[in-house]
Parts: structure tokens; C-alpha cells; sequence
């Protein structure tokens, strides 16, 4: 399995030449190569995680691609045929087997309504939180996608959460909301959070991939 980053948090799993994106949002360039594509997970609804111009440039080259997500999203991607996962939820949709945790975003502000957002265990070896720190009690993680910067964390809590998920091997995501100096300085602090449990972490930039 193959996994190509992209800007933010949009990533590609391609296997068996059958593909899965996750989020692709408006901090993301346009995705070249989008045939075959079975399945689109998005976590939340937030913009900078899903935009109507991508799943039109998607669903236009992989018209069968099932779209998942929580119920804020299928709310949101109005005219769209989302179909609704939440915590817990086990689906199976061409290579790929998907498990869902956690349940909501993490908080921004108390002004500010917290959403529903999930995290997904692909093929029990990448794991994405979303926009939340929501860790998968009783798995191995061997690949872990870790938010680098948000409005709604500061590095410490990502260290904290990096640590606490023990992965073999990391990647930062969420990127963009950072400089390219403040970005080398959360990928040295993922860096060493991911080495205290044994793991090695990769700086990925966009289009870089990590076979799996």
C-alpha cells in the first residue's frame, strides 16, 4: 500500500490500483490522477477538510467512489450521496476496511460549536484523526498522520497525543495553517514524540509518498 501526502490534510492510499482520499479540502491543490478512486472519507465539515470542486473532480474520473463521513458532513455536502459513518462503525469498501473512533472535533473556542468529527483505522495500519486528538485504545498503529498545527491545539498537546498513539511511523498533517519555519519546528517536535515510543517520523511534503 502506497500513501501520498498532500497539502494539509489530504492523503491518498492507493493499493491493488484501487485508491482512497481523505479529505481533500481548500487548502489542497486540485488531485491529479483521481480514476479508480473507490472511496472519498471526509472527517468533518469544516471547508479546509472537504470542498464540492474537489468531489466534482473526483466523482467526475471515479463515478462509483463512495463518499463517507459523519452527519455534519452529509448535512453540509448538500446534493451529494454521503454515507453516514460514526464511532465505531466497520465498513468495507473495495481493498480498503475502514474503523471509525472518536466522535468530535477538538474545541477552538467556547464561542464556537463543536461538530461531529470521526477518526479512521485503514486497513489496520493508517490512523487519522481528523481534527481531533482522539486516540484508537487497543491498537497497534503502524502509521499515524499527526496534526502539526491548528487553531485549535498547540504542539504540546500533539506531542502528548503522538506519544500516547506510539506509532512506528508518523507524518505531520494540518500544515498549512503554519509559516515553513513554524512547519520545520512542529515536524522536530512530532519528531521526538514519535521517537519515544520507537517510532521514526517523516517530514512529508505534498506529493511525497511512504509505502506501507
Amino acid at each position: 500500500m502506497r500513501l501520498t501526502k498532500f497539502e494539509h490534510s489530504a492523503f491518498l492510499l492507493e493499493t491493488d490500483g484501487a485508491k482512497l482520499v481523505v479529505d481533500p479540502g481548500s487548502f489542497t491543490a486540485p488531485i491529479a490522477d483521481v480514476e479508480h478512486v473507490v472511496a472519498v472519507l471526509i472527517t468533518h465539515l469544516h471547508p479546509d477538510h472537504w470542498t464540492g470542486e474537489h468531489l466534482d473532480r473526483i466523482l467526475a474520473a471515479s463515478p462509483e467512489a463512495v463518499v463517507y463521513g459523519p452527519a455534519g458532513v452529509a448535512a453540509a455536502a448538500e446534493g451529494y450521496d454521503v454515507t453516514v459513518v460514526a464511532p465505531g462503525d466497520r465498513v468495507e469498501v473495495g481493498p480498503f476496511a475502514l474503523r471509525f473512533f472518536g466522535g468530535t472535533h477538538a474545541v477552538i473556542h467556547p464561542s464556537i460549536p463543536v461538530i461531529d468529527n470521526v477518526g479512521v483505522l485503514i486497513n489496520d495500519r493508517v490512523y487519522y484523526p481528523g481534527d481531533s486528538f482522539a486516540v484508537p485504545e487497543g491498537v497497534e498503529v503502524d502509521v499515524l498522520a499527526a496534526p502539526a498545527g491548528a487553531p485549535w491545539m498547540k504542539i504540546s498537546e500533539g506531542m502528548d497525543f503522538v506519544t500516547a498513539v506510539a506509532p512506528k511511523r508518523a507524518f505531520g498533517t494540518h500544515e498549512m495553517v503554519l509559516s515553513g519555519p513554524g512547519q520545520n519546528m512542529s515536524h522536530d517536535r512530532l519528531r521526538w514524540a514519535t521517537e519515544q515510543g520507537g517510532g521514526r517520523y517523516f517530514a512529508l511534503a505534498p506529493l511525497d509518498t511512504l509505502e506501507i
